[in-house]
């Protein structure tokens, strides 16, 4: 299957609606462009909180934010990296 769309004058492009439907895309999500020796490759970013992070009681809220933060930033990192492997 492939559909096309253009790109706007501010470089915007469209997802297709069956292929938003089909990757359960929705306002808000991120997608990830990764250039590979055939062309682009467009991914759905999924998004991972620090849930279960293990912090120690008296940790306060600022820090647990912060601690959670620089998880998922690795994690995002981790996994865009594994993205481009594709």
């Amino acid at each position: 299957m492939s559909e096309s769309t253009r790109i706007t004058e501010k470089g915007q492009a469209t997802i297709p609606k069956s292929l938003r439907e089909k990757y359960d895309l929705t306002p808000g999500d991120e997608v990830i462009w990764i250039d590979t020796d055939e062309g682009i490759v467009v991914k759905k970013r999924t998004r991972t909180a620090g849930r279960g992070l293990l912090v120690p009681d008296d940790t306060s809220r600022e820090e647990r934010e912060a601690v959670a933060e620089e998880l998922a930033r690795r994690v995002r990192e981790r996994r865009d990296s594994n993205y481009e492997e594709v």
